[in-house]
Parts: C-alpha cells; sequence; structure tokens
C-alpha cells in the first residue's frame, strides 16, 4: 500500500544507490516506492518495493551466475518492475540505471511502464562508471527534486573527506587486486579503481570507468598484487566469509594465502554508486594500513 503521508513529489528508486542519493538530499520523505533490494538507509525499509527477481539471493555465488545466464538466454529479466504496484504508487519521478544487466530493470520495460501512467512520470537513468560520474549522478538527482544546493553540501563534504585520504597515505602505491566475484572470477571495474586510488593504492586489476570482467584465477599470480581486497558485489561481509568458505580449489586457497588478503563489504561500499563509496575508500585504506574497520577484516584460511 501507498506511505500514508502525502509527499511533495512522489519518487520510486529502481536500485539501492537510487535510494541512498534520495536520502543522503534530504528527500527520504518523498520515496513511496523502493526496489526489493534497498536495505540503507534502515528507517526507509517500510516503502513498497516495485522490484522482484527470480534469483535466490541467498544461493552460492556459481548458482547465481548460472541462474542469470539461464534468465538471459531464456530472454526473460533478471529484474522486473511490479506494474500494478507503481500504478498504485503513481510516481511524479522513477529513478533507474543502465550500467548493469544484472542489477538494473530493463531499460525499455521501465520507459514503456512509465509512458502507461496518466500523467506519465519522469524518468531519470543513473550513468556512472566513475567516481566523477557518481557525483554527476547526485547532481542530476538533486536538479529533479530541486535540491541543488543540497547535492553541492553533500559532494563537497564527500570531498574533504577524500582529500583526508591523501594527507595520510604513504610515499608508495600498493599494488592492489580487487575481486567482484569468485566463480567465475570478476575484477572490479567502475569506479573502484577510483577509490583505491584515493586510498593510496594502485588497482593493477582494472582501469577506472571500464566493466567489470572475467578474468582466469592464473592471471592474479602474473599481476603481482601487494594486497588482494575482496568486495563481493551485493554481498556482506557474512556473506562474503560464506563463499570463500565455500572454495575448494587448492591452487585458489594458495593464491589468497600467499599474500595479504582482506574482505570488505562490497553491498555497502563498493557496490552501489552512492554517497557511501567514501566509507568504501577510507576502509580500503585502513585495508592498505593493515587495519581492520566495520565492515572490513583480515582473510584467513
Amino acid at each position: 500500500m501507498p506511505p500514508s503521508y502525502s509527499p511533495a513529489m512522489r519518487i520510486v528508486t529502481l536500485l539501492p544507490a537510487a535510494t541512498e542519493i534520495v536520502a543522503a538530499l534530504g528527500a527520504g520523505t518523498e520515496l513511496v516506492g523502493i526496489s526489493h533490494e534497498c536495505d540503507w538507509p534502515a528507517h526507509l525499509a517500510d516503502r513498497p518495493r516495485v522490484t522482484t527477481t527470480p534469483v535466490d539471493p541467498e544461493a552460492h555465488g556459481a548458482a547465481i551466475d548460472a541462474q542469470v545466464r539461464l534468465l538471459r538466454e531464456s530472454g526473460r529479466p533478471v529484474i522486473a518492475v511490479d506494474g500494478r504496484q507503481l500504478h498504485a504508487l503513481a510516481p511524479d519521478l522513477i529513478i533507474t540505471q543502465g550500467l548493469c544487466d544484472v542489477c538494473a530493470v530493463i531499460d525499455g520495460e521501465v520507459h514503456h511502464l512509465a509512458a502507461a501512467l496518466d500523467p506519465a512520470p519522469r524518468v531519470l537513468s543513473l550513468t556512472a562508471t566513475e567516481l566523477s560520474g557518481i557525483w554527476g549522478d547526485i547532481r542530476a538527482v538533486a536538479a529533479a527534486l530541486g535540491r541543488e544546493s543540497a547535492a553541492e553540501t553533500l559532494i563537497a563534504r564527500q570531498q574533504r573527506r577524500l582529500a583526508a585520504l591523501g594527507e595520510t597515505r604513504g610515499a608508495t602505491r600498493p599494488r592492489v587486486v580487487c575481486i567482484e566475484w569468485l566463480e567465475p572470477l570478476y575484477l572490479a571495474g567502475h569506479w573502484v579503481p577510483d577509490l583505491v586510488a584515493m586510498a593510496g593504492g594502485e588497482d593493477v586489476g582494472a582501469r577506472a570507468g571500464s566493466h567489470s570482467a572475467v578474468r582466469p584465477w592464473q592471471e592474479i599470480s602474473a599481476l603481482a598484487p601487494d594486497l588482494i581486497l575482496v568486495v563481493l558485489c551485493g554481498m556482506s561481509l557474512e556473506r562474503a566469509r560464506r563463499e570463500l568458505a565455500a572454495v575448494t580449489d587448492a591452487d585458489v586457497l594458495s593464491l589468497l594465502s600467499e599474500r595479504p588478503t582482506w574482505l570488505l563489504d562490497g553491498n555497502a561500499y563498493t557496490s552501489r554508486p552512492g554517497p557511501r563509496v567514501v566509507d568504501g575508500a577510507e576502509r580500503i585504506q585502513a585495508a592498505l594500513e593493515g587495519r581492520t574497520m566495520d565492515g572490513l577484516e583480515r582473510w584467513r584460511a
């Protein structure tokens, strides 16, 4: 059911990053619908869920990958929008994205559903592929909400935090590999190399703005990282522990044991192109310095 209050603007977000951006801009009370994946801020969890997926989120990573591939091959959406729920919520603005085939609703479906509403809501698609693009998305959302001043305040605050990392990082840049998925092995791209650079490291597995890509495990040794970060997409720290505990390949376990390997809550700090990527950069710097933080821990075989 729609919320009992009457917001000035009725906003539906179809991905967690959009929900977090809207909340950070102070417009959380205007959210009338969110995605099935949205879990932060916690006080917005009571909003109606407008997306669904047949993929079992609790399955092992390899099984999730297989389910996604099967859906694609059969022409079925990985994430679908509940058209009836959307109609009942009568949004003025729908925020989506087209970056990730797994995380995003099919762009054409969103526009088709929006066009069927009367009046038709505006559809805003987030497009960030690197850190600077995240600031651009925040500004775009703020412009749609009439909260431009709040966006500049938020961005300035986050950029000051990133600048502070530069004041404390070491003279040398450790070589870092960021693992976004274990089976198959994906190395994190997009904004993650930017976060590593801001933290004082060098991402030798990907460049900023590039798509996350499947790589052979043997390539990790050739990259000669000083440190490995396991930042599993959409998975909490506890899920990352479980995924690593399920790895049985002796060569993979040996490779991860040869150099410092750290687990970071990818769901909270690296998967979502929103304000909390700065929290991710701070935790990456902590890993480079050998310090634990909330959402970050050293992995030992």
